[in-house]
């Protein structure tokens, strides 16, 4: 019998009712809530916002594009408060949109009322976040290990929840384990996530930093990264590391295979003829396989 996937595991659409069913209860214990309008200072963001900061550049584009068209899609909030104050609300999901609107000026904004628990609310946030691809590695790998941490979720658990595969989880959980100088490179992008995540399964700081240091001097793409890797692990001398075919490393077909390793976290090898060419994913079980058709399909 197929697994049955939670709201959570089938992304943010499943969350949000659409049509006559958008307001009051589904009487299941689903996903519809409260549909309406709320004054935008009666909404506070949500403590356990896996995101560290937002870009004012595209704060702004979105604000621009809700001052021409308005707010299209309410944010996810739950009720905190209904008192002497009135009403005040918490962001489940939808931050950006919220600081956007205030920036548009609008002084109410459309949202769905749910009941939530702390659990939900980070799960819906991280959610929002990765299906926007608006999360660097690392600030997934933290918002994980919050879920791990705060609420003793598996690997396994937490693969359901977010609709990614188990060896995901742990790979990117790995990358906590960095050198804060690794770290940095990776969160300006001056070290890609499959270099990352290569690294980090070495286990020890001084051998990660060894290594990157291969790597950077010999311009090694995520591929020879892995094999030196699996070298040093095997007790091979750091020195055997292999050296780029200056052809080769500077064809584009390297730098695709690194941008396609990085967007499946599997080992792909592209090739190319006269003719055309072939694309090889790898992968080595079926949580594997189950990852793979869900970033390329787009169904978790």
């Amino acid at each position: 019998m197929a697994r049955k996937k939670s709201a959570l595991g089938r992304g943010l659409g499943a969350l949000i009712p659409t049509g006559e069913g958008a307001s009051g209860s589904d009487g299941g214990g689903g996903a519809a809530g409260t549909l309406r309008e709320v004054p935008v200072g009666n909404i506070l963001p949500n403590p356990r916002q896996p995101r560290a900061g937002i870009n004012p550049e595209t704060l702004e584009d979105l604000a621009n594009s809700i001052r021409e068209h308005g707010l299209l899609q309410p944010l996810i909030v739950t009720q905190i408060e209904d008192g002497a104050v009135g009403e005040r609300f918490q962001i489940v999901a939808g931050e950006r949109r919220w600081r956007a609107a205030r920036r548009a000026g609008l002084e109410t904004v459309p949202v769905l009322v749910k009941e939530t628990t702390p659990q939900a609310m980070l799960e819906l946030a991280l959610i929002e976040n990765i299906q926007r691809q608006d999360l660097n590695p690392l600030e997934e790998a933290e918002a994980y290990q919050q879920l791990v941490n705060d609420f003793g979720l598996t690997h396994d658990e937490v693969a359901r929840r977010v609709g990614k595969s188990r060896p995901a989880i742990t790979n990117t959980l790995r990358l906590l384990a960095l050198p804060e100088a690794i770290r940095e490179l990776l969160m300006t992008g001056k070290l890609s996530a499959g270099h990352a995540r290569a690294l980090a399964s070495l286990g020890k700081a001084s051998q990660m930093m060894d290594v990157l240091e291969i790597v950077q001097r010999r311009g090694l793409n995520v591929r020879m990264t892995e094999e030196l890797v699996k070298a040093v692990q095997a007790g091979k001398p750091i020195a055997a590391a292999p050296r780029p075919a200056t052809s080769r490393s500077a064809s584009p077909e390297v730098a695709l295979e690194a941008r396609f390793r990085d967007a499946l976290s599997a080992r792909v090898s592209l090739m190319r003829g006269r003719r055309g060419g072939k694309l090889v994913i790898y992968f080595k079980n079926d949580e594997d396989l189950e990852h793979l058709y869900s970033v390329i399909v787009g169904e978790p």
